[in-house]
């Protein structure tokens, strides 16, 4: 098949394609690639493995009382917030790709009956004590 035939058969093919069916068509597909479920809470390189520690060790629908173990049996420091809502913990790791150090302000978000919904992190300066 040559390039005009080409040319010629997607002018057609467009051409008998109804406008409003198109722009559905297009929508639909930008949807689906926009509704890719990311696991990740930061774009930050250096804070990916903690990202990923926690999205492995807790999942949405954990109870709070092993949010609370999991940061209590490695020593992460941690503090109640919004009302028990929420718990504030600084969590500490050093990369193995890199080996440098980095820690994360992670606040974990919970429901009312005390089930991890989610999780934010934000960089911080980790504290130069080894985990």
């Amino acid at each position: 098949m040559t390039a005009v035939t080409k040319r010629l058969l997607t002018a057609s093919l467009v051409g008998h394609v109804n406008a409003p069916v198109l722009v559905c068509l297009l929508l639909l597909g930008l949807l689906a690639g926009g509704c890719k479920s990311s696991a990740t809470h930061t774009s930050n390189p250096r804070l990916k493995q903690i990202d990923q520690l926690i999205n492995q060790q807790l999942p949405p629908g954990t109870p709070q009382s092993r949010v609370i173990f999991f940061l209590q049996s490695r020593g992460y420091p941690a503090d109640p917030a919004d009302g028990g809502r929420a718990i504030v913990a600084t969590i500490e790791h050093v990369d193995t790709e890199t080996l440098r150090p980095s820690a994360a302000r992670v606040t974990f978000h919970f429901d009312t009956q005390s089930k991890l919904l989610t999780y934010d992190m934000v960089p911080t300066e980790p504290s130069g004590v080894q985990r």
